[in-house]
């Protein structure tokens, strides 16, 4: 806002200038107040403001509780499409907070205290304080409503396939796009309103008028487009796990949370990457992505029949120079002792056909323990091979980040 406030030094009104005269210019002669004043609206969106720091808090909470939200039992069970609901512990629900009295001042201090100092303690107990039952409410956390596509953004957004190399190239039509000419007519979704702007200034320029205005069809310029051919690398991710009478529920809880993940990242990320499904126990079978997530199985293990089949599929339907080869492999390492060292063996074959070969072992956290299949796949010395251990239900997310971290420096201070 501007204020000019200009005293006549006339005190004559005949010499006073009319309502209807031009004011005139401020003169040197002619002294002047000016005040500079802007609303401040920043109060008005104070809600918006509140809700987008709001959001904020809420996608760090979700960063920094990923290991336990990936592990959800209600997030692998869903169909992956829903809304659901994430219980994060770090973060409070708004409220009013009522002022019980036992807060000895508001935490000022007498100018000789130093960071770290405590100026004052509330009285009521924290959590874990104070002996036997006690009749105080425990701490409360929030449950956030995401989409498992905000979800998984967090959970991929730095992971990728790694070793990825173009091999003999597939032409895919993309389904994308791509904007090579502007025409006079077309559908209005297409409208290039840049162009059409310019086209109208020009044509009201010719007619010395410096303008816009009075839009005229002619004036009207629209995108066309062609579709494109586009080139890329071919990827398949082969998916074995072992569904043995050895494996229990925990065991197969756990296999399945990391390919339910690997499964989302790959169609996340990947349009063109395809996945086979690979079920075994004493025997191989290529199964349904319905099947491999729903199916239990019994009986002995051997691991060798799931890799002599993975290696059979590359032979017939995914050849080493044309594609790049992912086979993963979770088991609880309790395979026939006579099958480990053909075991060993074949997983060397497959290494040496992979971009990388991942092989995750469930077993206790117990210092020193190493199963039998473990044990052999640990004497094989190949770059290619990348090995992680799963105890619980936390160590889904950390598997995923060894796995498809493009970053080999963390992948290798993981192990």
């Amino acid at each position: 806002m501007f204020h000019a406030n200009t005293p006549s030094t006339d005190r004559n009104a005949s010499t006073r200038p009319s309502r209807s005269s031009t004011p005139r210019l401020l003169d040197s002669s002619t002294r002047a107040s000016v005040s500079l004043s802007r609303g401040d609206w920043s109060l008005h969106r104070k809600g918006a403001i509140d809700q987008q720091r709001h959001q904020r808090k809420v996608r760090e909470a979700l960063k920094a509780n990923l290991a336990d939200i990936v592990s959800e039992q209600s997030l692998i069970t869903s169909d992956g499409k829903k809304i659901v609901r994430v219980p994060i512990r770090t973060l409070e629900e708004y409220k009013f907070r009522f002022d019980r009295g036992d807060q000895q001042g508001v935490g000022a201090g007498n100018g000789d205290s130093k960071v770290g100092d405590v100026l004052a303690r509330g009285g009521r107990p924290g959590p874990g304080q104070g002996a036997g039952a006690g009749d105080q409410p425990g701490i409360e956390y929030y449950e956030a409503d995401v989409t498992m596509d905000e979800l998984a953004e967090l959970v991929f957004e730095d992971l990728g396939l790694p070793n990825l190399e173009p091999k003999r190239l597939r032409e895919l039509e993309s389904e994308a796009l791509r904007f090579t000419d502007i025409r006079k007519t077309g559908p209005f979704a297409n409208l290039d309103k840049k162009q059409t702007i310019r086209q109208n200034l020009q044509r009201n320029a010719r007619k010395g008028e410096a303008r816009f205005g009075d839009l005229a069809t002619d004036d009207l310029r629209f995108r066309t487009w062609e579709q494109t051919v586009q080139y890329e690398a071919n990827g398949v991710v082969l998916a074995m796990m072992d569904v043995s009478g050895s494996m229990g529920t925990n065991e197969k809880y756990l296999s399945r949370a990391f390919y339910f993940w690997m499964v989302r990242f790959l169609r996340t990320k990947y349009d063109r990457v395809e996945i086979v499904f690979i079920a075994h126990h004493a025997e191989a079978k290529e199964v349904t992505e319905d099947e491999f997530f729903t199916r239990g199985e019994s009986g002995g293990t051997r691991a060798s029949t799931a890799y002599a089949l993975a290696l059979d599929i590359i032979e017939h339907r995914y050849p080493p120079a044309d594609w790049n080869i992912y086979p993963f492999h979770f088991s609880d390492g309790d395979n026939w002792p006579s099958d480990n060292e053909t075991a060993r063996v074949l997983v060397e074959r497959l290494a040496d056909f992979s971009s990388l070969f991942g092989y995750g072992e469930i077993r206790p956290a117990r210092a020193g323990y190493q199963s039998s299949l473990g044990h052999a796949i640990a004497k094989i010395d190949h770059p290619k091979i990348q090995r992680v251990t799963l105890a619980d239900r936390t160590d889904v997310y950390p598997a995923l980040r060894a796995f498809f971290s493009l970053d080999r420096e963390e992948v290798g201070a993981s192990q």
